[in-house]
């Protein structure tokens, strides 16, 4: 276990309206004022207003972090509100950032925030995390991850990264440069490889429970206050794993791999960092070097646009679409004449046979695969196409396709 001095210098002194709103802060022992005042002068970014960092963001505003920057390019939907907690109904269809502001304000209007409306990419982590004193990584893509944990080692600030699937989520805080005699563990110690691209099903194909989200975003708030204040001790150097179904926690000890050359610069397939081709993505195997899908060589002709696939069925004969969603997301949105065929029936011991029977219903057309948004689509014609088939991923999935009928 390891305990850490406060991340955070106190700032100024509290007024009378905050000395009321954290009075329960103000009385526990090691935090009091200058505890509260080390908070006010906190720069804290969270990235990804969703499962995980909708909970983080509510409790660091209600503790009075000073300033709270939010990282996330996308738009609420309805999906989300079962664990996003920090949106609601009349949010539907806002950006993220936005959304979360509006709330954060509510719950505290002396928190600053600095939304970030973007993805994060290897040109522009280390410009958003400048200036931070710490990052949650409340992210679900391995790609993100590595880049998170590269930016925040070369940039010496501590990240607090948690995760979720199903019934189980992961929390640890990482930090590669921490104060003199305190070994540094990283992502990248723990995880060195990233899993194969599409071995780890998403939260669309797997679920999460939505309860569960608090409890791991609740869990990195504290450990933020805490590395803040220098209160207790943080779970640098410790991984902990939650069993939601048992109500079980887990600490792991995880050391520093001594064969790991410290990181002093982002990944960069040019050596300028400004290049389109997300070197990240190629380390994740989501992408070979030239921009182009891993094993499928040119990109060309391995996707559909929603418009060309509403000239193919315009056109006629009926062009072979499978839809790999679930069958609640069928329900809510269906493609007339779509086969369904959930995109995880193309793992485990079915997997060839399903494969098989796609084959025979596609009687040598193009497939073309349709999911929500592309991600689960993308998987899977990659996996038909490894077996022969003429398979294309619809491009931005269901979603686009709503939007483009919309638009008509």
């Amino acid at each position: 276990m390891t305990a850490l001095p406060p991340l955070v210098e106190p700032g100024r002194e509290l007024d009378r309206d905050e000395l009321a709103r954290y009075a329960r802060h103000l009385v526990l022992p090691g935090m009091g004022t200058e505890g509260q005042r080390r908070l006010a002068s906190a720069r804290v970014l969270v990235v990804g207003a969703g499962g995980l960092g909708s909970p983080a963001l509510l409790y660091l505003a209600a503790a009075g972090v000073g300033t709270l920057g939010i990282v996330d390019d996308d738009l609420v939907e309805t999906s989300n509100l079962q664990r996003q907690v920090i949106h609601g109904v009349s949010d539907l269809g806002s950006p993220k950032t936005a959304s979360a502001h509006a709330t954060v304000a509510e719950v505290n209007p002396h928190v600053r925030v600095v939304e970030h409306r973007e993805r994060l990419t290897a040109a522009n982590a280390l410009d958003v995390l400048s200036g931070y004193d710490l990052v949650l990584d409340g992210t679900d893509a391995f790609a993100t991850r590595y880049l998170l944990s590269d930016a925040a080692e070369v940039l010496g600030i501590p990240c607090v990264w948690g995760a979720i699937y199903r019934f189980t989520g992961q929390v640890a805080t990482f930090w590669g440069a921490p104060p003199a005699g305190v070994e540094g563990v990283t992502y990248r110690d723990v995880f060195p490889e990233p899993p194969p691209a599409g071995a780890s099903p998403d939260c669309a194909t797997g679920g999460v429970l939505g309860a569960m989200c608090g409890t791991l975003g609740s869990v990195m708030a504290t450990e933020a206050i805490k590395l803040v204040t220098g209160l207790g001790e943080t779970l640098l150097g410790r991984l902990a794993t939650y069993d939601a179904l048992a109500l079980t926690w887990r600490h792991l000890t995880v050391r520093r791999d001594p064969a790991r050359e410290p990181v002093t610069a982002l990944l960069d397939s040019t050596g300028t960092g400004t290049d389109e081709t997300d070197p990240y993505a190629v380390f994740c195997g989501l992408l070979l070097p030239d921009g182009t899908e891993a094993s499928d060589g040119a990109a060309a002709g391995v996707r559909t646009t929603v418009g060309e696939l509403a000239a193919l069925r315009a056109a006629g004969p009926e062009p072979a679409v499978l839809d790999v969603r679930e069958p609640w997301e069928i329900e809510l949105a269906a493609l007339p004449g779509a086969r369904p065929v959930p995109s995880g029936a193309f793992a485990g011991d079915r997997a060839g046979a399903v494969v098989d029977d796609v084959t025979a219903w596609a009687a040598g057309r193009p497939v073309h695969v349709l999911c929500r948004s592309g991600a689960r689509s993308d998987r899977v014609a990659r996996q038909l196409r490894e077996a022969g088939l003429d398979a294309r991923s619809v491009e931005g999935g269901m979603t686009a396709w709503l939007r483009g009928q919309d638009h008509e």
